[in-house]
């Protein structure tokens, strides 16, 4: 069996170089008994479970034959597509994941999250994500016409890049002590977010921090519990 994981993908119809990335990703690990893992900002908004287009009937297409296989996916929220349910991801039979979730291979324990809530500096943005999430005003939007949520995601993508130019990355990055958190019952702390792919030992653990997806590369992670000596490492995927 192969555990792989993504994250940070921001799919959609204005970059189809990152969708084909993704659908080739598909194709090439459809055949070895894949248990794929996408920790959040899968796509560049998420406006509804309801929301349909070509290219993303492309994309749940894909998935289908991915599931037919012999796979399984397993989402968890991001801060692009939290509004993303349980009804897109049944028509793949995909798994929408709890934050953090816990997932043990071998004798590793890991921790996955999408790496939102480590970036506890950012107080500002702390607070926004607590009112966005709020599941009565997720409920509300949700009611709301695609037309007024395709405006709104707009004003929140618009907003969010004008505030990145003004913060400081050390304020958007986590916070050691969050990790340190993060880390206390668990070997290896998986996350996307900040868009800094690396892995970091901390003292016997390690922090995996998997990479956006950009023009012609990203990097991923990919664990072989089969093979004799595991050794976890950033993979980089062309496409």
């Amino acid at each position: 069996m192969t555990y792989l994981f993504i994250s940070d993908l921001h799919l959609s119809p204005e970059h189809p170089r990152l969708v084909r990335g993704f659908l080739d990703l598909l194709d090439s690990y459809k055949d070895k008994n894949t248990q794929l893992y996408i920790l959040g900002d899968w796509f560049n908004a998420w406006i509804g479970d309801d929301y349909t287009a070509p290219w993303l009937d492309d994309i749940v297409h894909a998935l289908q034959k991915f599931h037919q296989a012999g796979n399984q996916v397993y989402f968890q929220a991001g801060n692009r597509d939290f509004a993303l349910g349980k009804k897109f991801l049944k028509q793949f039979q995909g798994t929408l994941l709890s934050e953090p979730a816990i997932l043990k291979i071998s004798d590793t324990t890991y921790r996955l999250e999408h790496g939102d809530l480590l970036c506890t500096d950012d107080v500002s943005y702390q607070k926004f994500r607590k009112i966005i999430r709020n599941p009565l005003l997720l409920g509300f939007l949700k009611r709301m016409p695609l037309s007024f949520r395709q405006k709104l995601a707009n004003g929140f993508r618009k907003k969010s890049a004008e505030t990145k130019q003004v913060k400081s990355y050390d304020i958007m990055d986590v916070n050691q002590f969050a990790v340190n958190v993060a880390l206390e019952h668990v070997d290896v702390l998986i996350h996307g977010h900040t868009h800094r792919p690396a892995i970091h030992d901390i003292q016997a653990k390690k922090r995996i921090v998997l990479g956006d997806w950009r023009e012609h590369s990203a990097q991923i992670l990919e664990i072989n519990p089969e093979q004799k000596n595991v050794k976890l490492e950033l993979k980089t995927w062309a496409y």
